[in-house]
């Protein structure tokens, strides 16, 4: 007993140090790590979904074609320089690409009435297809991984999904609907009637 007793005086009571996993630095860590595993998974799931998507427009466009166009839908009309800053391009590589796209009759140029001097370019009703075409192939395939979650997983989902794009700095998509802004991004998409 007094071998037992001794054992017990020499165990510290349970400090918390700065390497204890319980203490709120060390969690907090282990939390971030924990986080930025499972969204680094999750966009590996979206990016193949995202591929997958677009295989079946593969014969008409490359995915950075896609980029341009999507650019070019939820924008609007844009100049060269604008447009290759938006993709973090050259504006000759963005002229390329631009150049198929045309070819492809994807996209198109205008000259701005304004200023003859100006080119304004801008997505065909086509290229908005093919754009509303991929997304909608997209929001299907998300939609049936989102259907095999649990009530309560959907709501936390969202829940978490919100603040993280909150703490990334990316605008909320508004209500209204399923197809409110077919893309999920910035609401200045053209219509057919615009285009």
């Amino acid at each position: 007993m007094a071998a037992h007793e001794q054992a017990s005086e020499k165990r510290p009571s349970a400090p918390c140090t700065p390497t204890t996993p319980s203490t709120p630095s060390a969690t907090g860590r282990d939390d971030v790590d924990a986080v930025t595993r499972a969204v680094l998974t999750a966009s590996r799931l979206l990016v193949a979904v995202s591929a997958r998507s677009l295989a079946a427009f593969e014969d008409r466009v490359t995915l950075p074609q896609f980029r341009l166009l999507v650019v070019l839908a939820t924008h609007g009309d844009a100049k060269l320089v604008s447009l290759a800053e938006r993709l973090g391009v050259n504006p000759s590589t963005a002229m390329r690409m631009l150049d198929r796209l045309i070819v492809a009759g994807l996209a198109e140029r205008q000259v701005n009435p304004a200023n003859r001097r100006e080119t304004a370019l801008r997505v065909t009703p086509d290229g908005l297809q093919l754009v509303e075409d991929v997304t909608a192939g997209r929001r299907r395939e998300i939609a049936s991984i989102v259907e095999r979650l649990a009530p309560e997983q959907r709501s936390a989902l969202i829940e978490a999904l919100t603040a993280f794009t909150a703490a990334g700095g990316e605008p909320a998509a508004p209500g209204g609907g399923a197809d409110a802004y077919p893309l999920g991004w910035l609401p200045d998409l053209p219509t057919a009637q615009d285009g």
